[in-house]
């Protein structure tokens, strides 16, 4: 890592951050409020300022312009609400946006890619990056023994929300393709057509955010099925299959007593519900199934399709939407439409030529 200056507004604060990330003299505190002048040179900044007021703000964008220059990767950590911070560290050029209370792990992901990233990484590169990073959170979250902390799932939904607002979708499905495993890559990808779709439809970015968390969060509870079941290299039996089938449950039960809102836990629960009332696991009909839920089901059947799997193919992007067509009254038919220009992003050659 090279030199890393640290921006905070509490140096006691700041001092903690410096040693949960390894110390030494690479890394430079500022007092936000203090006489000192801003160190220059910096390989990577940090801020660490636990309220963006008018103020902060202000003496942030002027000490941000003698300590890095545009190349300069920026790391802002936003403490309260995640929505507005993210708003106001754009406008401040910040290169990545984490939550404060992020959970050091990734933290640590974070700062390293960044101090490897160079001046003016491609945006392949900085796009794998993000992946990366997005997959590390997964791996904080997809854990059976506990409920995920809100704060890591926050850092993964920002991650993944920034990748497809700067970069293409069709470009982050390419990427997750890599992944080995097979829940990481589907969860990661559902949360990258979710973003995607969010966008399509123009949404703001608290609801945004809200979409993309609850398709990374969706199969949850397979972190509680057996990896002899998860991980089977061939289609299930009737009996794995009923097992598979209670992940939804299990998974609400997970996050039920965890502080998630009902948006979120309805997600986790019903995703695999129709409208027709042919799905599970409560049979729900029509208006039951709240507009979220409906959303991220379309999300999570083409991603299931479009995957490669070591029992099938992947289906290609045209085939794959044409049989969301054929489930009829199992999705809904406004939103399937809707999808279609998260589609078209996906395969733009594929699908203009058959429009």
């Amino acid at each position: 890592m090279g030199r890393t200056v640290i921006l905070t507004d509490d140096l006691g604060r700041g001092e903690r951050l410096a040693r949960n990330l390894g110390g030494g003299p690479s890394l430079v505190l500022h007092d936000l409020y203090g006489d000192a002048e801003p160190p220059r040179g910096a390989d990577l900044v940090i801020s660490d300022v636990s309220a963006l007021t008018s103020d902060a703000v202000l003496r942030l964008r002027r000490t941000l312009a003698v300590a890095r220059d545009k190349a300069t990767p920026f790391l802002a950590l936003i403490h309260g609400n995640l929505g507005r911070g993210e708003i106001q560290a754009t406008a401040l050029g910040a290169t990545r946006i984490l939550p404060a209370s992020a959970a050091n792990a990734l933290l640590a992901t974070a700062v390293a890619a960044l101090s490897s990233a160079g001046r003016g990484p491609d945006d392949g590169v900085a796009l794998r990056r993000c992946a990366d990073e997005a997959r590390s959170a997964f791996r904080a979250i997809f854990r059976a023994d506990t409920t995920p902390a809100a704060a890591i799932v926050d850092a993964g939904t920002t991650v993944i929300v920034r990748a497809i607002r700067e970069a293409k979708v069709r470009d982050w499905l390419n990427v997750v393709a890599g992944f080995d495993d097979v829940t990481h890559r589907h969860c990661l990808t559902v949360a990258g057509l979710a973003a995607a779709f969010a966008q399509s439809l123009g949404l703001n970015e608290t609801d945004t955010h809200h979409l993309t968390k609850g398709a990374l969060l969706h199969d949850i509870g397979k972190a509680r099925i057996p990896l002899s079941i998860l991980n089977k290299p061939a289609p299930l039996n009737a009996a794995e299959r009923l097992e598979m089938d209670r992940h939804p449950a299990i998974g609400y039960d997970m996050l039920a007593d965890g502080g998630y809102d009902a948006g979120t836990l309805a997600v986790v629960r019903s995703h695999h519900e129709y409208l027709d009332g042919s799905g599970y696991p409560d049979g729900l009909r029509a208006q039951e199934i709240p507009d979220l839920v409906r959303l991220i089901t379309i999300c999570d059947i083409f991603a299931a399709l479009i995957e490669a799997r070591p029992y099938k193919a992947p289906k290609p992007i045209r085939e794959a939407y044409e049989i969301l067509g054929t489930l009829g009254p199992k999705l809904d038919a406004d939103l399937l439409r809707a999808f279609r220009q998260v589609v078209v992003a996906c395969d733009q050659t594929t699908l203009r030529a058959s429009a």
